[in-house]
């Protein structure tokens, strides 16, 4: 932090470009129906000008934009290539294959119960929600059209289990980022986390299969999914084949093949898959990877459903990244985040409040920044001496940086995740956001836990201290 930014950068200057974001994007997305792009960029510009009357200048301002940026390049590569798997797994049939086969196999009594353990295991294996949401999210989107569940519940059973697979995964780069930041190792990290995550999804699952229960006592509409299935069978080669490529990019990550070549590789197996299966021609398949796919059966469940994908698709999350990233980095740069957390450190004054301060920081910094590595970074880089002055354990602030920095990012419209997940699966965050069960019952589990001590480690037992060798002075 430079002597400017200490000297001239307090808490009454830093809460104003978060006032104004605040205001602007309630009004923005509440009473005009606009999107969340303007308003940050807006939020940006007063944040740029508080940064300059404090006594920052330009150059420094928009050296801490694009530093941002570079460190959400890999954020942003694989959200474009993800638009192009969507386009061509659409094309060669594979996305319309799960359906097919989700749609005879699945019941409407166990399917959101089904659909949040099956993103888990993907994104547990995967070590990533996003890949599980393009991919398996979209088919399980198109089966509970057809069994007539609503979408918001679909695609909040999707994120749940996706979030649980990519938190509890030690191939996800918020596992690995999180204990880094705090001072632990990754299993360590990852088996604490088994104390509020587990009952966490338990609770979800418990909550799906009720709501399950609701849907599986209705007639299943035979008539409907028939139409669908048809649909599909006549627009598409169907064969279990086709599932190849999903199975294949699950087999790369797991045998530790970098997230963007396995991508970029399951993106040319959709093309090959495409003209093998489907017939289609390379500038079908260019097509697909650029504009997506448009689906013409005459079946508007399916029409509607599989006309998505591409790199154009891409393009609104794209630029949303770019700006909550210039935002992010001006916050991070002229220390108003920093300002802002340690005003909120001053209340941490047992374990209990600690915690909840902790949540608060990492929700708040996901509100503000649109990004979850903001939030483990600036969160575990604030909090790391408290937790220790309070002989804690640094696995009690990695568990507390995920349970709230990872899990809440796709419950903030304008955060990258939540972004991702609307362009993906289509369903708006506002309205999926009272079904992601595990996302908001992790951060008060962990709350929980903080007031009530259950499973806070210490940093030494107190047999250690009791038992340490007394030193004699001579």
């Amino acid at each position: 932090m430079s002597k400017i930014n200490e000297k001239n950068m307090t808490f009454g200057k830093a809460i104003i470009p978060v006032i104004f974001l605040i205001t602007a994007l309630l009004s923005t997305l509440f009473f005009f129906g606009g999107s969340p792009h303007i308003p940050i960029f807006l939020g940006t510009i007063v944040a740029s000008a508080v940064a300059v009357k404090s006594g920052f200048k330009w150059s420094e301002i928009e050296s801490g934009m694009v530093d941002t940026i570079k460190g959400s390049m890999q954020a942003i590569l694989i959200i474009g290539i993800i638009g192009m798997i969507i386009g061509t797994w659409i094309l060669a049939g594979t996305v319309p294959t799960m359906i097919y086969y989700g749609l005879k196999i699945i019941s409407p009594k166990i399917f959101l119960v089904a659909v949040c353990v099956i993103s888990g295991i993907v994104a547990l294996a995967t070590g990533s929600s996003w890949t599980t949401a393009g991919t398996v999210g979209i088919a399980f989107i198109g089966m509970g059209q057809g069994l007539g569940i609503p979408l918001p519940m679909v695609a909040g059973a999707v994120i749940s289990g996706a979030y649980f697979g990519d938190k509890m995964s030690p191939l996800s780069d918020t596992t690995n980022l999180a204990p880094a930041m705090a001072g632990t190792t990754l299993f360590e990290h990852i088996r604490h986390m088994t104390y509020t995550t587990g009952p966490s999804v338990i609770i979800s699952l418990i909550l799906y299969g009720i709501l399950g229960m609701k849907y599986g006592n209705n007639v299943l509409n035979a008539e409907g999914i028939n139409v669908i299935l048809n649909g599909l069978s006549s627009q598409f080669t169907i064969s279990p084949f086709l599932l190849i490529p999903p199975l294949l990019v699950i087999a790369m990550v797991v045998m530790k093949v970098p997230a963007l070549p396995g991508l970029v590789g399951g993106t040319l197996l959709g093309g090959l898959f495409a003209a093998i299966f489907q017939g289609a021609g390379i500038s079908q398949i260019i097509d697909s990877m650029h504009y997506g796919y448009f689906s013409e059966t005459g079946v508007e469940a399916i029409d509607n459903l599989l006309s998505r994908g591409g790199l154009d698709s891409m393009m609104w999350t794209l630029s949303l990244v770019l700006i909550a990233m210039c935002f992010a980095g001006v916050m991070e740069r002229a220390g108003m985040l920093q300002a802002i957390a340690k005003k909120i450190l001053v209340f941490a004054n047992n374990t209990g409040n600690l915690v909840l301060s902790t949540v608060l920081t990492c929700a708040g910094i996901v509100f503000i920044t649109g990004e979850q590595y903001m939030a483990i970074v600036i969160g575990g880089g604030m909090y790391k001496d408290a937790y220790a002055d309070m002989d804690l354990h640094p696995k009690n602030l990695s568990r507390v940086l995920e349970d709230a920095g990872t899990l809440l990012s796709p419950l903030v419209p304008w955060s990258t995740c939540a972004a991702f997940m609307y362009t993906s699966m289509g369903v708006p965050t506002l309205e999926y956001l009272p079904f992601a069960f595990l996302c908001f019952i992790n951060p008060l589990v962990s709350i929980f836990y903080g007031y009530t001590g259950i499973t806070m480690e210490k940093l030494r037992k107190p047999s250690d201290i009791i038992n340490e060798p007394v030193v004699e002075l001579t």
